[in-house]
């Protein structure tokens, strides 16, 4: 009798193990609340007007439709029965499952201050990057229509929370659009005159990073104009305003990247979970209480060298790969080898020819870290017609300083 196998999240964990199923003796089902994969690492740019939503996504149906044992649904999981292996969705469908792989993701978190999201939103999601787009674009319309100073401050104020990789790439990206392609759309207003705060709450920003690399890109980000807030904590955010250190911004523009909490759906396994909400997983990405159930990428806590694995897209690739391997093995105890990840390196890109990037004892910057990013990025996106488009576009802002995408669309967007 074939086994079934369950994924819940078709992001880079989720859809890479479907992918090592494909036409196997498995009968494979995947759920996701969205019918898109999403290439996140390139989200920021939907954000910024640099790309289009659908440059960085495709359609999960498409990408498994040669896959014929592989079904895909719209849905979300919101409760797991271990003792019987079922599934719970929201609209009251139960599914069973002889292997369970829950790569649901993460979203932002605020540390207990979730009023916060009202004022400082997150990017996680095309809908996050679309409203932080078209947040950004329509300050800009209503400074140029603003005729006290303070109004105009306001709107053209960003305060980006976080220092990661994704607080960081907002930050530069915004300085770029704001003091090299808007000046020349905007009569009243001086668009170079934006004003970006960065606020992090350690000592440095990208703080996994080998230290000279986090003073680079503090630097470069420091000549995009970007002011850059160390050991700052924020201690409250309210409507136009926000609290940190010895500061109090006026602002109309705080986006936040400051942490993640995993899916509530982990709950219901009623094992263990860390601070975040994350499945502590053993060796083989599994659940000691449900041996046939693995956690991944963003929704587990794999430790190793007594340190959970970041919550990156390499991680979640090849823990797909790991798990699925592993249940076409039938989870075989005589064969099983634990999870090692294999660190192929690390990248973050500040600006137009500023980048850093991190590969084992090598360490690039500059133009020659850009490049890098660029052609990884470009290579690991899924289609063709992806890869193309978001070439073009960059080729065409290198050299033109041209944002293409600074639209606003929403009709409840009122000035």
């Amino acid at each position: 009798m074939r086994k079934r196998v369950v994924i819940i999240g078709g992001g880079f964990g989720g859809l890479t193990a479907a992918k090592k199923f494909h036409n196997t003796d498995f009968d494979v089902l995947l759920i996701d609340k969205t019918n898109h994969h999403l290439f996140q690492p390139l989200l920021y740019q939907v954000a910024t007007a640099a790309l289009s939503p659908g440059d960085i996504s495709v359609p999960i149906r498409w990408i498994l439709r040669k896959s014929k044992n592989i079904t895909v649904i719209l849905g979300e999981a919101v409760k797991v029965d271990s003792t019987n292996n079922k599934l719970l969705l929201k609209d009251g469908e139960e599914i069973e499952y002889d292997y369970l792989i829950i790569a649901a993701g993460a979203r932002h978190s605020y540390f207990g201050n979730n009023d916060w999201e009202n004022y400082a939103p997150g990017l996680k999601t095309l809908e996050d990057a679309i409203n932080i787009r078209e947040k950004m674009l329509l300050a800009f319309e209503k400074a140029e229509r603003k005729f006290d100073k303070e109004d105009v401050s306001k709107y053209m104020t960003f305060v980006i929370v976080g220092g990661g990789p994704t607080g960081v790439e907002i930050a530069g990206a915004i300085a770029e659009i704001s003091k090299k392609t808007l000046m020349r759309d905007f009569r009243k207003i001086n668009t170079k005159k934006t004003r970006i705060i960065l606020v992090e709450g350690t000592d440095r920003i990208l703080n996994t990073y080998d230290k000279k690399l986090s003073l680079r890109a503090k630097e470069d980000l420091e000549k995009l104009g970007v002011e850059v807030n160390l050991n700052s904590m924020v201690s409250k955010i309210e409507k136009n305003k926000i609290f940190f250190g010895n500061n109090v911004i006026e602002t109309c523009n705080i986006i936040w990247a400051a942490g993640n909490t995993a899916s509530p759906l982990l709950v219901s396994l009623k094992t263990k979970l860390d601070r975040a909400g994350r499945v502590i997983v053993n060796k083989y990405c599994s659940i000691d209480e449900s041996p046939n159930i693995f956690v991944i990428g963003d929704a587990a806590n794999f430790q190793e060298d007594e340190h959970p694995l970041p919550g990156i897209a390499p991680v979640a690739v090849q823990q797909g790969k790991y798990v699925a391997d592993l249940i076409k093995k039938e989870n075989n105890s005589l064969n099983k080898k634990p999870f090692k990840y294999v660190d192929k390196g690390t990248m973050a890109t500040i600006g137009k020819a500023k980048a850093i990037a991190q590969i084992k004892k090598l360490k690039l910057t500059g133009f020659i870290a850009w490049f890098f990013w660029g052609f990884v990025h470009i290579l690991f996106l899924i289609n063709f017609r992806n890869k193309y488009k978001v070439m073009a576009e960059w080729i065409w802002y290198y050299f033109s300083n041209k944002n293409g995408v600074r639209l606003i669309t929403k009709s409840n967007n009122k000035l």
